[in-house]
């Protein structure tokens, strides 16, 4: 699992290139060093990548790891990157570019290039490290570091104020580049949350340890044409794949990323995530544990949800599981899928974190990727530092040593998914003890109460009343019922059940709300762990 917490905490860095229009003035105050000019293109790039997939891996060579080592929590913090140095301050271009530094939690060296030239005929530079790019204590263990380390990613600046040419920028960022191949840009509300990745290697497969590409290199184009789109493209390298991607990233609304990628493997890859979202779930409305925390909600996502390719709306929320689950869901040519953060109520988190505002990543083919499934996986935590929910497509075809992909999506970081089904959509999940009020409470029996809003819900006729259409992979159900939630919005009801399930294994549960033969919702698939009822609430 990663730990979030220390993903964007220390300071940025930024430089600013004499071979990009800056005047003579500005030049003298932000010289930076460059390596020599050499040519560039993507397709350059995904041949060296494949090149580099027929040779044994060799990892990148790293500053000293016992410096690296001294550069903790505390002294990364104390790291600040002069922004006077950024990349395309003085443009072209209205987002400029600031750096991170490596330290004990980010050590392996990310080369940074710009990339500049008319079409056909680019050409890159290597922005070549030094510690003057950096305010930082006199005694911090940094200053020990070579030239030329690299730096540990970067982040693209943006001024809140509409006018990219004061000093505005300098504090407000909406896309990062940290770690391993992770990656995280801002939504509608400008909040960070669950991250993205370049690529998930062997996550939860049993007896292999997850392997952690990186991206060890990264060119910036030289903004031109559109204001609001940056191009970045990337080298990826790791024990088991090599790859190359192109990232275009469109700052509007939230942030729209087109990604082209280029994979190839190196060995067997027992399970390979395409597109992967990583997030944080640790408790939230649907089950309360007593005493676990003060907040009553704490989560960066609270739900998967799915347009599979028969154009069928799922939603899945998610667990806090008692042991590391993977759960598949076929398909073929998926329309999309995410995690998302459907619940917008602050007093649902009561948290100064912005839990309410965390963005959703809405993962959009933009090719058939054929057979496969959706896979979310779900690892028990007991805090809010760990990442531990990951949602990504795994092709049915077994990925062998050899193999190459490639691959065309677009990531949409929004605060809701950018097509939602016109079918009545699920709004909470709320599980508690099963029987009913005035009776001895049944063991082993667990009631469930689901809400839906919107859609054909608002549209019913006074007096009439959907139909809960439920199944379960085991187990039986009573006290079967649905109702208007007596809140008074026309449109929101609730489904209640009573689910009896014997043993310890986990329960996959399925409810849609129809009228006759008509779909009025989305379909709500849940997966309940019997263990971890009795054992923890001790129902």
């Amino acid at each position: 699992m990663v730990k979030r917490r220390t993903f964007l905490t220390s300071a940025t860095a930024s430089v600013a290139l004499a071979a990009l229009g800056i005047t003579p003035s500005a030049m003298a105050a932000r010289r930076v060093k460059l390596g020599a000019a050499a040519p560039f293109s993507y397709d350059a790039l995904v041949e060296r990548a494949r090149a580099m997939a027929q040779q044994p891996y060799a990892p990148a060579p790293t500053p000293p790891r016992e410096i690296l080592e001294k550069i903790d929590y505390e002294a990364h913090g104390k790291i600040r990157f002069n922004t006077d140095y950024a990349l395309f301050a003085d443009g072209p271009g209205q987002f400029p570019v600031t750096f991170f530094h490596l330290g004990r939690f980010f050590q392996a060296p990310v080369h940074m290039f710009v990339v500049d030239g008319a079409a056909g005929k680019l050409s890159a530079q290597e922005i070549i490290y030094d510690e003057r790019y950096f305010d930082m204590p006199a005694d911090s263990p940094a200053h020990q570091l070579p030239a030329g380390s690299g730096f540990a990613g970067f982040r693209f600046q943006e001024s809140r104020n509409g006018d990219p040419h004061t000093r505005d920028w300098r504090k407000n960022d909406w896309v990062a580049f940290l770690g391993a191949s992770y990656f995280r840009a801002i939504g509608d509300l400008y909040q960070y949350g669950l991250s993205a990745r370049g690529i998930a290697i062997d996550v939860a497969q049993a007896g292999k340890p997850e392997e952690f590409p990186n991206f060890t290199q990264f060119y910036f184009e030289t903004p031109r044409g559109k204001a609001d789109t940056v191009i970045v493209h990337a080298l990826l390298d790791g024990p088991s794949i090599s790859g190359a991607y192109r990232f275009v990233m469109q700052r509007g609304k939230g942030v729209i990323m087109d990604v082209d990628s280029a994979l190839f493997l190196r060995r067997d890859v027992g399970r390979l995530g395409i597109a992967p979202a990583t997030s944080m779930y640790w408790f939230s409305e649907t089950v309360k544990a007593t005493g676990a925390d003060w907040r009553p909600e704490v989560h960066d996502s609270d739900g998967l949800a799915i347009w599979n390719g028969a154009g069928e709306h799922i939603w899945r929320p998610l667990n806090n599981p008692p042991h590391t689950t993977a759960s598949a869901f076929s398909d073929r040519n998926p329309k999309g899928f995410g995690l998302l953060q459907r619940d917008r109520n602050f007093d649902h988190y009561q948290d100064g974190v912005n839990y309410e505002r965390r963005p959703s990543l809405w993962v959009e083919p933009l090719e058939g990727w054929g057979e496969g499934a959706v896979q979310l996986v779900e690892i028990p935590t007991d805090d809010e530092i760990h990442d531990n929910v990951v949602a990504m497509w795994v092709a049915k075809a077994p990925a062998r040593a050899g193999n190459a992909y490639h691959l065309k999506y677009r990531l949409h970081w929004l605060a809701d998914e950018p097509y939602p089904s016109p079918l009545a959509r699920c709004v909470a999940t709320r599980l508690g003890n099963g029987g009913q009020p005035g009776q001895p409470r049944p063991q082993g029996v667990r009631k469930f109460m689901v809400e839906f809003k919107g859609g054909p819900l608002a549209k019913l006729p006074f007096g009439v009343k959907p139909e809960a259409v439920l199944s379960s992979s085991r187990g039986k159900f009573s006290y079967v019922f649905t109702e208007a939630v007596p809140n008074g919005v026309a449109g929101h009801w609730r489904a209640q059940f009573d689910l009896t399930a014997d043993g310890d294994e986990p329960v996959d549960i399925r409810l849609h709300l129809r009228l006759k033969e008509q779909a009025l919702s989305e379909t709500w698939l849940f997966q309940y762990h019997p263990f971890k009822t009795r054992t923890v609430y001790g129902a």
